[in-house]
């Protein structure tokens, strides 16, 4: 078993499709809930991929990529922003939470799940890349 296999691992089966299927769930809901807000489709457009810049950290190395990736594809903060949102009643920090969540979801339903160390292809919902075999 080599180094990075025995650092990472990531979900298989079911497990694995019922976190694609929440993925795809957050993606759904959030997508609704901008429309019901009534929310500029423009600046859905322009910042959905925004959190795919944290790309850019794998220039440094893959353990300082994996931290930078993980920290803006994880839920809690842009949960933590659409609680700041509701509760300063700020139309712009709801839009950008939404959209961050549904970028978030859109990627889990693909599985672009977390990042390990091990380098970007090793995430929580399996190999992802040319070197995962498919």
């Amino acid at each position: 078993m080599s180094e990075a296999t025995a650092e990472t691992g990531a979900a298989t089966g079911g497990v694995n499709i019922l976190l694609r299927l929440e993925g795809l769930t957050l993606f759904a809901g959030m997508v609704v809930l901008y429309w019901a807000w009534d929310g500029s489709w423009w600046v859905f457009a322009l910042l959905f991929l925004v959190p795919d810049l944290s790309f850019l950290a794998y220039l440094v190395d893959a353990k300082f990529g994996a931290l930078v990736y993980n920290a803006a594809h994880s839920y809690m903060a842009p949960v933590a922003l659409l609680t700041l949102g509701f509760g300063l009643a700020s139309p712009l920090t709801l839009s950008i939470a939404l959209i961050w969540l549904a970028h978030i979801g859109i990627d889990r339903a693909l599985g672009y799940g977390l990042k390990y160390a091990a380098g970007f292809g090793f995430t929580h919902l399996g190999r992802i890349g040319r070197q995962n075999g498919a």
